[in-house]
């Protein structure tokens, strides 16, 4: 059973949360606050954290940098904060994810599972070295994809682009975090670099790359990867 911790002091959305998640077959166990998440984290060791920014005892960013000092495990922001540079300051803490107050709870799911998908502390198997999608294949050992049968030619930029995102599906990945490691730490803020190198990717991959169906854009945040 996948457990899911969620840190919430909202009695209602907790209800709402935990009836949606049981129902699903899903573990559930619910924190008030930050000092208590931290605590359950370490006793039950979940497979994902829902959490909002706003506890009455800490900031929720400083419980994604308390629990990223010891586990990966996914984390999944919830918040009413809209502001880019707290969508961005809770990414580059580490959160995974971040989804606006209020949302779907379709939504809310979906991210779930992609982020349970997710395999970032385990070395990429031989078998799951080639990501398959409709549209095009990207074999990740020979560094090469292909697109209707026929091998698309990327440079050594895009392909470490792409690299980052593929390896990573359904997690919202920042600006910052692809500049730092695509163009180095000295270019973190050339969020142009992105979007010239996106759309590139875009027009070699994408059916319809003004409406893209796997390399999203996050206004404000960055990019992610949708299998």
């Amino acid at each position: 059973m996948t457990r899911v911790l969620v840190v919430e002091d909202d009695p209602q959305l907790v209800r709402a949360l935990v009836i949606n998640l049981q129902a699903r077959r899903y573990g559930v166990d619910p924190a008030p606050d930050g000092t208590t998440a931290l605590r359950i984290a370490a006793a039950r060791q979940p497979d994902v954290v829902l959490l909002d920014l706003g506890l009455p005892d800490m900031d929720g960013t400083d419980v994604i940098r308390a629990l990223r000092g010891w586990t990966r495990v996914p984390i999944l922001v919830l918040s009413a904060r809209r502001a880019s540079d707290e969508k961005v300051a809770a990414l580059d803490a580490g959160a995974d994810d971040y989804i606006t107050k209020p949302f779907s709870m379709d939504e809310l799911l979906a991210r779930l599972r992609a982020a349970v998908r997710r395999t970032d502390d385990v070395p990429l198997a031989p078998e799951t070295t080639l990501v398959m999608t409709d549209g095009f294949t990207i074999d990740l050992l020979a560094k090469k994809a292909t697109r209707a049968g026929h091998d698309v030619r990327l440079t050594p930029t895009e392909w470490h682009l792409l690299e980052i995102l593929v390896t990573n599906p359904g997690r919202l990945i920042t600006q910052k975090h692809l500049l730092a490691e695509v163009w180095g730490v000295s270019q973190s803020n050339k969020t142009n670099y992105l979007r010239v190198y996106m759309a590139q990717l875009r027009r070699k991959l994408e059916a319809d790359p003004a409406y893209p169906r796997y390399l999203i854009t996050e206004p404000g945040m960055g990019y992610r990867f949708e299998s």
